[in-house]
């Protein structure tokens, strides 16, 4: 009997992925098509994944990797560039863009500050 190996890999890929796999001798593979909830799930699941990417590497691909998941996710909720860039817009206004390299190290604070407290324990800070 002929042993077979299977690779669990319970992640969105891009939409030629399965046909690639299935297009190469001795390799086939099983997907499903996501409903709207577990699409933006997996999408935004993707935003780290391909983000610790570019990390890694800094290259323009995996720049590219992430910006394709974020137009995905712009398209799933009916976002348009000019929107985006409106909100980037007002938020440069209100505080400012990345230009000046600040590095925040620390406040210091006469009165406990719970909002403070709350932002520095958000999972993805850890």
């Amino acid at each position: 009997m002929e042993q077979k190996f299977r690779y669990n890999y319970n992640k969105l890929v891009r939409d030629k992925i399965p046909e690639d796999i299935d297009r190469e001798l001795g390799r086939k593979c099983k997907y499903r098509i996501l409903n709207d909830t577990e699409y933006l799930k997996e999408l935004n699941r993707k935003v780290i994944e391909e983000a610790n990417e570019f990390i890694e590497e800094n290259s323009i691909e995996e720049l590219g990797d992430l910006m394709e998941v974020i137009k995905a996710i712009m398209k799933l909720k009916g976002y348009n560039m000019e929107e985006v860039e409106k909100a980037m817009e007002t938020k440069k206004e209100k505080k400012g863009a990345f230009n000046n390299k600040i590095f925040l190290e620390y406040i210091d604070e006469e009165k406990r500050n719970l909002e403070e407290e709350k932002e520095l324990n958000k999972d993805f800070r850890k």
